[in-house]
Formats: structure tokens, sequence, C-alpha cells
């Protein structure tokens, strides 16, 4: 499983790199415009703190030519181990064996359904993003989307791998890792919640009372006498 952290927040990514074992950053045009700072410094800091781990910038041309026009430029400015973001429309589609031969790679965005998970992966492309919680949010059961995704891929041997987006909560994220999803990419927010658990930190309180009350206070493994 890959976790990646879906913000353009440079603070929350600095703080989150330094704790936990991200292969990367996704971003889209909403998250970048969020932070109301100008869109290439945002992309080149974040580039800076997370070395060259994945970084998935998010195209905004909406014809094919204007599609590869915004990720030449995306690679020119960025570059590195960079991840084209494109939406699953008509005009995406027919931009994605285009930006593929160009050498770069590419992620499906915006999928709601297997079967355009599918067509994406048919056009070369690295990652497939289905949107779970908005799914969700349509009855169309996120999860089950998701498993189904990631069995197309194995019953037609596809190289595309399920980079799963739009998280509300942490049962969502185990459900999908379940179902076989090979990434997910979560707000700061999730994945600290994901990490930390209020039995986790009392039996660390717990732990330090009792070593405390034997070894005394301030007392650790590497000081004592």
């Amino acid at each position: 499983m890959l976790y990646l952290l879906d913000t353009a927040n440079v603070k929350e990514i600095e703080k989150a790199a330094e704790v936990f074992p991200l292969a990367g950053v996704t971003t889209n045009p909403s998250i970048i415009a969020q932070e109301k700072r100008d869109f290439f410094t945002i992309l080149k800091e974040i580039r800076a703190v997370i070395g060259d781990k994945m970084l998935h910038a998010q195209v905004i041309g909406e014809t094919c030519e204007e599609i590869i026009r915004d990720a030449e430029t995306l690679q020119e400015k960025i570059g590195g181990n960079l991840y084209i973001k494109v939406p699953v429309s008509t005009e995406g589609y027919k931009a994605m064996p285009r930006l593929k031969q160009l050498g770069m790679k590419v992620t499906a965005t915006a999928i709601y359904t297997p079967g355009q998970a599918l067509l994406a992966a048919q056009a070369g492309v690295d990652f497939t993003a289905p949107y779970l919680n908005r799914i969700d949010n349509i009855s169309g059961m996120g999860v089950t989307v998701v498993q189904m995704i990631t069995t197309l891929f194995k019953v037609h041997n596809m190289s595309a791998r399920v980079l799963a987006a739009s998280f509300k909560n942490v049962q969502q994220v185990n459900d999908v890792s379940l179902a076989g999803c090979q990434a997910i990419t979560i707000s700061p927010d999730i994945l600290w919640h994901l990490a930390e658990h209020p039995l986790t930190d009392m039996s660390i309180e717990q732990f330090n009372r009792d070593w405390t009350g034997v070894y005394g206070q301030g007392k650790r493994i590497y000081n004592l006498d």
C-alpha cells in the first residue's frame, strides 16, 4: 500500500513527512486554489519537501491540445517524479496515450465507475483515481467500485494501479485497503487519525508511570547509571 498526502499545504506536508512513510503528494486545482498563492511556487515548495517522491499535479486544459500543453509546462517547470493528472473526459482520454508517448507519467482522475477506470488503463495510464466518498454520496458504493476496478485490472492484466481518493474517515481507508487498492491519497487529518488511537496513548502513559516508579523521573535507557 502506498500512502500519499492529498494537500497543497506545505507546512502540513512537512509535518507529515517527518513522521510517516509517504510515497508522495497529490494535488488538484481546488486544493491548490485554497492556498491562494502562486501556482508554480506551491508545487516547487512541495517538490523541495518530498524530494523525488511522487508529485501528482493536474492539468486545467479542456481540449486534448490544451491538456498536452499544460502537461508539458508542468514537466518543464516542476519535473522530477511527476504524474500528470488528467480527468476522464472525452478529451482527457484522447490526451492520455499521447502524453505517454511523450514519456510522461499519467494519473487518470475524477473516476466514478469501473468502466472509466478500465478505459483509462487501456489508454496506458499509470494510476487511476476513483473518488470514493463522492461515489458514496450518490449511493454508488465507493468501496465496491474500487474492488471492481482492482478485479478488472487483474482479469485483463492491466499494469495501471488504483489510487483511491476522496476519503472522509479512517474506516473507508481500511475498507479500500482490504479491497486490494494499491495506493490511497488522504488529507492530513485522516492520516493522523489513521495513525493514532487513545488506547495507544493510555498504554504509553502506563508504561511511563511504571518505569518512573522504579527507575526515577527523567530516567531513560540511555542514561541509566
